[in-house]
């Protein structure tokens, strides 16, 4: 696709369904900022909550944050992501990106969705890198839940039973945080994530970008809060090829190189 420009971004990932008309559904955008607010452990993502919250506040964030229907008569059928709002997150989360890498800082990548994910998440960490950055490394092995924390080309990422796990929960980042604590380098000066990774980082007063879904509530209630410092609506999980455009956009804005 090459160099293109923010409007030709989102009217991509319009066309793509990475954002526009997205596959999650309106009855389950709505059904996850309940549980969210009941503290469901899937869908609290390690989000400290710094006041109550309330279904209304909720549902206009995510129609501001994430271009999530207005209609509160809509509860089920298509749901949407703003593209305009996606690539405006973009354009913040690769200055910061971008900035960190420069400055050579210490960057750790995790991602809760390997099948969608892994492949944006390494190829920033590829990225970083190559002008000198240090992509944090964690002991592999740790174990969580009848399997144990890898990284895969720089990512981390849940295991079990032989594959590379879909996970909402914090807990992986938070034995992830444990292990470095341990670390004589230090904490990471930046996490790039999604999930519960990027949550539980957040929460815990790290700098944290990452990538939310329309269904992923807890991560712009914790931008909102000003834990999070960017959280970008995306749909993630289609096939990862469909991200490529999405990846060069944002390496050429960061100043990196191609991965």
């Amino acid at each position: 696709m090459g160099s293109v420009n923010s409007a030709e971004l989102a009217a991509y990932l319009d066309s793509v369904r990475i954002t526009g008309e997205v596959a999650t559904p309106r009855q389950d955008n709505l059904r996850h900022m309940r549980l969210f607010l009941e503290g469901n452990e899937n869908l609290e993502f390690g989000v400290a909550l710094t006041r109550e919250w309330s279904y209304d506040e909720v549902f206009d964030l995510m129609h501001r944050r994430v271009g999530t229907s207005a209609d509160r008569s809509l509860v089920e059928g298509q749901d949407t992501i703003d593209g305009s709002l996606c690539v405006a997150a973009l354009d913040r989360f690769a200055d910061r990106l971008g900035a960190s890498a420069h400055r050579k800082e210490r960057i750790l990548f995790a991602t809760g969705h390997p099948a969608g994910l892994l492949p944006v998440h390494a190829a920033l960490a590829r990225a970083a890198a190559a002008v000198g950055a240090t992509v944090v490394r964690v002991p592999e092995g740790r174990r969580f839940r009848a399997g144990d924390i890898r990284q895969i080309f720089g990512v981390l990422a849940w295991h079990q039973h032989g594959g590379l796990m879909h996970t909402h929960l914090p807990e992986p980042m938070r034995l992830s945080l444990e292990t470095l604590a341990t670390d004589p380098a230090g904490v990471p000066d930046l996490v790039v994530a999604d999930h519960g990774w990027a949550g539980q980082a957040a929460s815990t007063g790290l700098p944290t970008i990452g990538f939310a879904d329309c269904n992923d509530p807890g991560l712009f209630v914790s931008e909102a809060q000003g834990q999070l410092e960017v959280a970008v609506p995306l749909d993630d999980n289609v096939c990862p090829g469909l991200y490529d455009p999405l990846i060069a956009y944002v390496l050429e804005r960061a100043g990196l190189p191609a991965a």
